[in-house]
């Protein structure tokens, strides 16, 4: 439920406005230097607070509680917490009648039988995408020379971000994006036909990021429209190098040494000012509804280093399943 991975395997734990969020990773090689200062560039850059996104800004310390000593990882599982704050529970008390239109509200209602935590959407809530960030700066380490890049290509359908988000600001309403991810200096060969086929266990992993609505690979839906001919990569040298890259580096469910490409596609955040309507739970009548409080105007402005995380996690999980990954570091890093 709340675990993933096989070797390098991650138990993510908290609610948004609870005392803390955090995540234990086990599987982590002995030996790898780690700090929080390690923590800090990939923190800052899922941080809210600039333009079209929460002003609910966290210091999102590491407390590496578990797994470290004299600055190396022991190989035992690594704990790392973060507090929460900086929370308006209160926001929350007032639309607790009425579930929010496209959140989790009514259906973690439904699964919890009222005992859920709702403040903040509870364990539910992107806040928690910060432990996955934490993991993802140790699965970053151990894949060294691999790098992990997620770009946003589009904001509305608007190539020019600031434009795109300028029409969500004058619509006083809440906007959706294209991001790509792209990594290199991937082995030949990682994935298991059929179940945890590389592009199987990364989508697996790109949908535990809320707010996520579709994924494609290399050429994605546009293959549908092409000839077998033309959609086929040919293959130039013994390494597997192919001239063009439509499968976006996975044939047959396993990477095949070339660039891995996929985009997401990510929602507009469901709480939005623009008045809607929903079910009041406490008078059973659909009313009309405006979210208060703090939320993300596009919180595709946020999902890049979230993507680039949870696409290590998997990375670095396969590669240790293939034995590429030592389970005791000699890295200085």
């Amino acid at each position: 439920m709340n675990s993933f991975g096989r070797i390098f395997r991650i138990h993510i734990f908290g609610e948004s406005h609870g005392e803390c969020v955090g995540i234990t990773i086990d599987g982590c090689p002995a030996g790898l230097t780690l700090s929080a200062d390690d923590f800090i560039t990939d923190m800052e850059r899922r941080k809210g607070g600039s333009k079209g996104t929460t002003p609910r800004k966290e210091d999102d310390i590491p407390q590496i509680k578990t797994g470290l000593f004299n600055g190396k990882t022991t190989g035992a599982p690594v704990t790392i917490l973060f507090d929460n704050v900086n929370t308006r529970s209160a926001d929350y008390e007032k639309q607790r009648d009425i579930p929010r239109p496209g959140h989790a509200d009514f259906v973690a209602h439904e699964k919890a039988g009222g005992f859920e935590d709702y403040r903040g959407s509870g364990h539910y809530s992107g806040r928690l995408t910060v432990c996955l960030v934490a993991a993802a700066v140790i699965a970053k380490k151990l894949l060294n020379q691999i790098k992990v890049k997620a770009t946003i290509l589009e904001i509305g359908g608007e190539k020019d971000l600031d434009k795109g988000l300028q029409k969500a600001i004058d619509a006083k309403d809440s906007i959706g994006g294209i991001i790509e991810c792209r990594v290199n200096e991937l082995p030949v060969g990682l994935g298991e036909p059929f179940f945890d086929s590389a592009e199987s266990l990364i989508s697996h992993a790109v949908f535990a990021i809320p707010a996520i609505r579709a994924i494609e690979f290399g050429t994605g839906f546009a293959a549908a429209n092409m000839f077998g001919s033309e959609h086929n990569d040919a293959i130039v040298d013994a390494q597997g190098k192919t001239k063009t890259n439509h499968a976006g580096g996975i044939v047959g469910g396993l990477t095949n040494g070339n660039e891995l490409v996929f985009r997401i596609a990510v929602k507009p955040t469901s709480s939005t000012p623009k008045e809607q309507q929903s079910l009041n739970w406490e008078t059973n009548t659909v009313e009309n509804f405006s979210v208060k409080g703090r939320h993300d105007l596009c919180i595709a402005l946020r999902v890049p280093v979230i993507l680039e995380a949870v696409t290590a996690i998997v990375l670095a999980d396969l590669m240790m399943i293939e034995q590429r990954i030592p389970r005791i570091s000699l890295s200085q890093k």
